[in-house]
């Protein structure tokens, strides 16, 4: 069956439509759940639409591709855990801008849209395209640790950058006078390959969020190029609706982080600072406590403020937190959560764990919220959330992460810090908060820790 390309057009525009319905129901809470079934819905007709494109003639190798990644989805879906989905989401974003580049390989060796237009979309196709492949999975690589997480680059890092990306803007141009020159086509894919990697190997962890959410725009744009080589409207509006979202969530990010936007782009991030010694921060002030004791402390409280973190994802804590918090309520005690921008290692991470536990939304206080009201918190819980509360942040010129807006619990009467270990933060320092008067360490499993407290509450 096939239909016409007035009635294709009309379902793409339909599409559209529910794709931007969809995006402005995912701006709220209450309406996440409609507007991601407005977008799945704008989707599932694009595709279906699309299958019915006179261009179709076969189904055989489209059947066979829904199969083996319908199949592929579903075991991601359901063997990834909550800690990794940072590392699936940059593979996601990798995937999506490694297809943008095969279409446009695809169209490029196939001969199809020769002209000026279709040359630039296919160029610029692969160059996105190729960067957001490589660098999504250096993204991916530091993250899962495979590789090391902190900055790594070489003198002339930045000039290297600037001349493969004047090459590949030089290449694109040659294919347009001269279409049809494979030895350039593959000169400018590497070059973009060798970009990508480039761009994201100087970024440090605590910077990654950033990164993944610039990569996701990217493999928007990428998917719009792709769109304008196959002459698909529905591909070049959805590309262009990730491009611009993902545009606009990285300088929110970066405002939050105090980055330019412009560095990110450039893959500039934090300097690299002197190396501090974790001797130095903590010896001999370090002070341990227990569940007992911590209990203690919260049966005189009449607030507390929960800092999720990294460390509560991983303990998957979510529950158990919500469980203290139910009970200190029940005790009287007023309970917020303190949600940094960049908390665990992606925006939005420790919303979507704490909206699992049905934590209600109108108790996640955002950073500018939360802070002004940490010196009349009598206790600050902070659950493995480690760079985003880190001092030196505000007070260590010399310090890479210098600049970045952190949650300043260090300002509530007594800090409860629930960690495995003193072991550093992505960024790879060491966190004066550890060491501060007023700071108690609950070393243990997050999820255990917290469990025990209110075990121990309920006991007295």
């Amino acid at each position: 069956m096939q239909i016409s390309q007035n009635w294709i057009d009309i379902a793409y525009l339909i599409a559209a439509v529910l794709f931007v319905l969809g995006i402005k129901g995912l701006t709220k809470p209450k309406t996440a759940v409609r507007g991601n079934m407005l977008a799945g819905a704008g989707m599932a007709v694009a595709c279906v639409v699309t299958l019915l494109h006179r261009d179709i003639v076969s189904y055989e190798v489209i059947i066979a591709g829904i199969l083996v990644g319908g199949i592929i989805g579903v075991l991601l879906a359901k063997k990834v855990q909550m800690t990794a989905m940072p590392q699936l989401v940059a593979l996601l974003n990798g995937f999506g801008g490694g297809a943008s580049f095969s279409v446009a390989a695809a169209e490029f060796f196939r001969g199809g849209h020769p002209d000026t237009v279709g040359i630039i979309a296919t160029g610029a196709a692969v160059l996105i395209g190729a960067v957001t492949f490589t660098g999504s999975f250096v993204a991916f690589a530091k993250l899962q640790e495979l590789i090391d997480g902190k900055p790594m680059g070489f003198p002339g890092m930045k000039a290297a950058n600037a001349v493969l990306l004047l090459g590949s803007i030089v290449a694109i141009a040659y294919l347009v006078s001269n279409p049809g020159s494979p030895t350039v086509f593959w000169g400018l894919a590497i070059a973009a390959a060798v970009l990508g990697i480039l761009l994201v190997m100087p970024i440090g962890g605590a910077d990654m969020p950033v990164v993944i959410a610039l990569l996701n725009s990217y493999s928007g744009v990428a998917a719009s190029a792709a769109g304008f080589v196959m002459g698909n409207s529905a591909l070049i509006i959805t590309g262009s609706l990730v491009g611009a979202s993902g545009l606009i969530l990285t300088q929110i990010m970066c405002k939050a982080m105090n980055r330019s936007l412009t560095n990110v782009l450039f893959g500039v991030m934090a300097e690299g600072g002197e190396t501090i010694d974790q001797d130095e921060v903590y010896a001999g002030k370090i002070k341990s406590t227990s569940a007992e004791e911590v209990a203690m402390l919260l049966e005189t409280a009449q607030r507390v403020v929960i800092v999720p973190g990294f460390g509560l994802a991983m303990a998957q804590a979510q529950h158990a937190v919500r469980e203290l918090a139910d009970t200190l309520e029940a005790n009287g005690v007023e309970v917020e959560y303190a949600i940094h921008p960049v908390a665990g290692r992606m925006p939005g991470h420790m919303n979507v764990l704490l909206a699992e536990a049905e934590v209600s939304y109108d108790k996640l206080k955002d950073m500018d919220t939360i802070n002004p009201t940490f010196e009349q918190t009598d206790v600050a819980i902070v659950l493995g959330a480690n760079d985003v509360t880190n001092p030196m942040a505000r007070e260590d010129k010399g310090s890479p992460i210098y600049g970045m807006p952190i949650l300043n619990v260090d300002k509530a009467k007594t800090v409860v810090v629930v960690k495995r270990s003193l072991s550093a933060g992505f960024a790879g320092l060491p966190n004066p908060l550890f060491a501060k008067d007023n700071t108690l360490m609950l070393f243990g499993d997050g999820k255990g820790a917290v469990v025990d407290i209110t075990a121990a509450l309920k006991e007295g």
